[in-house]
């Protein structure tokens, strides 16, 4: 008889439970920003309210535990692939290019050793049914010739359509001639630490495993594979051989490319990286337009980490978000008037801790977007709308390659402009030639130039230009210096032919 009571009470919850939802996704960006703002500044609490960290609880019983993966296997991994990376190498004799030997012997004397094919085994993910595949850059390497298995065992050539060093990520194609199994991308800005995820990919080259773990962290920086700061943390066993596997949470769906372990044995330790679906959904969307290098986007700004002697002294509770230290002329920060001693703490609602998480947030948006900044600015918070640009090419970068019998042989160089620095991710002001490219086992590489190196002088030579660099090696004789700048550092070499 109490059954009217009971219902009214059912009812009244569902509406005072729909009601708060409904606030909370009502909840505007700017108000979320605003939180953010009040809790680096010491005021109340910026954190999520419960509801807003989404509706997930443990299991509720033996039978939830008892529950299987098997149905999100089946359904996943026929779109995780192997990809075989091999490259020929060609090993030089020790009497090669010595001057003494080739003097009294020829110049083929010693000649080289047989070449030796080198190979790698890497995971790849099927994120397109045509044959797109996203893995990461150093499985494919330089390689020569690259092989894709399907999880029946079938083999493709596939062809590098994009790779991007910095993020660590390749996109290649193949040809099969029908459909293939794929893996959507799920959100990653959704994914929360505790959250469970399956790593599928091929370890130790043993055949196609699933490991389950949960999200450890997230954002994790500084990793040293490359100079991407964003990862997701797992402890979901990743191998070698799993990197460019797939990272699935239980919708199934693409949460990450397994990059990197943290391990001193060479096994896993219970700590794996894998870069977010969002960075990945950007690299495939350019790869689709055609692009063959991520491209992305120019600020035209300087920034450097927050430490804590700049948070105090802004007034702020703790160290967050990327402090600006320059702005580059006639740029899009300049235009929108971002400016040094601005501290950029959220990008369209997402807070900022550092400035790889601010790299990241741009990099996902991608050029042709207008962003939203929060600024903490001379003391009062400011938001700033900014439209993000591909870098300018002001001068013609007239890529040259250096050849002859020259210690910069095998070596493209190419005049300084701010897309080619943003390419290379290189912060320089001043005057040289940027090397952009060094061809394996060239004069170049065994000298030990690197791309990203800045010709500042040759022989003395003050270097402006690509043709002061090919006027400087044509005129020059058995002694040679050069004055570069890598990585800030000014540094000065001295060769005799």
């Amino acid at each position: 008889m109490h059954a009217p009571r009971i219902v009214r009470l059912i009812l009244a919850a569902v509406l005072v439970g729909a009601t708060t939802v409904a606030h909370v996704h009502a909840q505007s960006v700017e108000d979320r920003v605003g939180n953010i703002l009040e809790e680096l500044l010491g005021g109340k609490n910026g954190g999520r309210t419960q509801d807003e960290a989404g509706q997930r609880r443990p299991p509720a019983s033996r039978a939830e535990m008892q529950l299987s993966f098997a149905p999100l296997v089946r359904s996943s991994a026929p779109a995780v692939v192997n990809v075989y990376a091999a490259r020929i190498v060609r090993q030089r004799s020790p009497f090669e290019g010595d001057p003494f030997f080739e003097h009294f012997f020829g110049p083929n004397f010693g000649g080289s050793t047989r070449p030796r094919m080198e190979s790698s085994l890497g995971s790849g993910v099927i994120v397109d049914p045509s044959g797109l595949i996203v893995t990461n850059n150093h499985v494919i390497g330089e390689a020569d010739e690259i092989k894709v298995a399907l999880s029946d065992g079938e083999e493709f050539e596939s062809t590098v359509v994009l790779r991007d060093e910095r993020s660590d990520l390749a996109v290649l194609r193949i040809n099969v001639g029908r459909d293939l199994e794929y893996l959507e991308l799920e959100d990653s800005d959704a994914v929360q630490t505790g959250d469970l995820v399956l790593a599928i990919g091929n370890p130790f080259g043993v055949g196609q495993t699933v490991t389950s773990g949960i999200v450890s962290a997230l954002a994790r920086s500084r990793i040293g594979v490359s100079d991407f700061g964003f990862f997701i943390q797992t402890d979901a066993a990743i191998n070698p051989g799993n990197s460019g596997g797939a990272l699935i949470g239980m919708s199934g769906k693409l949460i990450g490319i397994n990059s990197a372990i943290f391990s001193r044995s060479g096994g896993s330790n219970g700590i794996g990286f894998a870069i977010p679906s969002n960075m990945v959904r950007a690299v495939i969307d350019q790869a689709r337009g055609g692009a063959d290098a991520f491209e992305r986007p120019y600020l035209g700004a300087d920034f450097e980490t927050v430490t804590p002697e700049i948070a105090d002294s802004l007034g702020m509770r703790r160290p967050a978000g990327a402090i600006v230290t320059g702005v580059h002329p006639d740029s899009p920060a300049e235009n929108a008037g971002l400016r040094a001693g601005d501290v950029v703490l959220a990008v369209d609602g997402h807070m900022i801790e550092h400035p790889d998480a601010l790299g990241y947030r741009l990099a996902t948006a991608g050029p042709g977007r207008t962003v939203e900044l929060t600024l903490l600015s001379r003391g009062r918070r400011v938001t700033l709308d900014i439209r993000l640009e591909t870098a300018p090419e002001s001068v013609p970068s007239n890529q040259t390659l250096i050849s002859g019998s020259n210690p910069l042989a095998g070596a493209t160089v190419a005049n300084i402009s701010p897309r080619i620095l943003q390419r290379l991710n290189i912060r320089f002001r001043g005057e040289g030639v940027i090397i952009a490219d060094i061809e394996r086992a060239s004069a170049a590489a065994r000298i030990g130039f690197r791309p990203g190196d800045i010709l500042m002088k040759v022989n003395g030579v003050d270097i402006r230009t690509v043709e002061d660099v090919t006027g400087t090696v044509a005129k020059a004789g058995r002694n040679w210096s050069f004055t570069i700048n890598r990585g800030g550092r000014t540094i000065r070499q001295f060769f005799r032919g």
